[in-house]
Order: structure tokens, then C-alpha cells, then sequence
């Protein structure tokens, strides 16, 4: 399972009663104050966390934190939200992949790259998805096989019109005619 950190910001009564119940929380602690700067964080170390704290922190995003300003506050409640608070976490980074300059969002079916979107079908999220798995080039029958699911070599222009219309839409949005790239044993990201 991955590491899961909660970053108490500016809370210590919070963070000393979560350290007198660490042994049944499912998730590793820190304690900053307001002394110490939040940039500093190592994310890579953290894996999925969540800042807990008692205003908005600029500079973070806001989903990774979780705002307590109402006390008094129930603590198996606090812990819940805190859990729930993870999975979104943990949800949202899993449906996105990063490929080049791009982001994938498989839940919306979204490449996205520097705020523009753009909406794929199904079997186009398949396609980039195989292709950005695998370190080699991929014939048409390789990609009838292994994302359409066709047994046998079919007489089918299914594949090059499907990468036809998938590099024209990411040229009309993306202005990047170098996505996905044709090359004369096959295709590849």
C-alpha cells in the first residue's frame, strides 16, 4: 500500500492527541509550526499526504489540504474526513498519467497539457495508454490484437482511422503533430 502522511500545520493540540493515538491510525504524522516553511517538504518521501491546518495555505494545492477552523471537534470524526480526505488523494493521482507534456485523466477520458483539454473516446484512452506502456513501436496488427481484441489478421482500416482522427484532434488543439508518431515498423508515443 502506498505511504500515506498527514502534515499537521500550526495545530499542536491536534498533532499531540493523533501522537497518543498514533498506534491506530493508518497514516504516518508531522508536525509544523508556523516557523518552519511548508516548501521544504519532501513529496517524494511523503507519498499521499494531506496538510491539516487551520486556514488556507497558499501555494499548495488546495486538495491536499484539509481545513479544521470549528472546535470543539470530534476526533473520530476529524479522522474520517482525514481518511476520506487520502482516498480522494489517491483516486486523483491514479487516474492521472503523465505522458510527455501531457496528462492523461482516464476517469474523465482527458489529455490535458498547460490548462487546455481535450475529450478522447474510450478506445483512443486504450490506444495511448498501450502505446505509452510499451518501449517498442506497435504494427496495426499488433494494436487490432492487443487493444481491439481482434483473434486474426482482419482486412479493416479500424486502427489507421482511429490514429488518423486521435492525431488530428491533437493537432487542432495541441498544435503537436509529434504525439503519436509513424514510423515504418509501426506506431509509438
Amino acid at each position: 500500500m502506498n505511504k500515506q502522511s498527514i502534515i499537521i500545520y500550526n495545530l499542536p493540540i491536534i498533532y499531540n492527541i493523533f501522537i497518543e493515538i498514533k498506534d491506530s491510525l493508518n497514516f504516518e504524522l508531522s508536525n509544523f509550526s508556523k516557523d518552519i516553511s511548508l516548501s521544504k517538504l519532501n513529496e517524494k518521501d511523503l507519498g499521499n499526504y494531506l496538510i491539516l491546518t487551520n486556514s488556507k495555505i497558499n501555494n499548495i494545492i488546495e486538495s491536499k489540504q484539509l481545513v479544521i477552523n470549528k472546535f470543539p471537534i470530534n476526533i473520530s470524526n476529524l479522522v474520517e474526513k482525514i481518511n476520506l480526505a487520502l482516498l480522494k488523494i489517491k483516486y486523483s493521482e491514479q487516474s492521472n498519467i503523465k505522458i510527455k507534456d501531457y496528462y492523461l485523466n482516464i476517469n474523465s477520458r482527458e489529455l490535458s497539457k498547460n490548462e487546455i483539454k481535450l475529450k478522447l473516446t474510450e478506445k483512443e484512452v486504450d490506444l495511448i495508454i498501450f502505446l505509452k506502456n510499451s518501449k517498442k513501436k506497435h504494427s496495426i496488427v499488433d494494436l487490432q490484437k492487443y487493444v481491439w481484441g481482434h483473434m486474426t489478421i482482419l482486412e479493416t482500416h479500424t486502427v489507421e482511422t482511429h490514429i488518423y482522427r486521435l492525431r488530428k484532434k491533437i493537432v487542432e488543439i495541441f498544435k503537436d503533430e509529434n504525439f503519436i508518431k509513424s514510423e515504418k515498423k509501426g506506431y509509438k508515443i
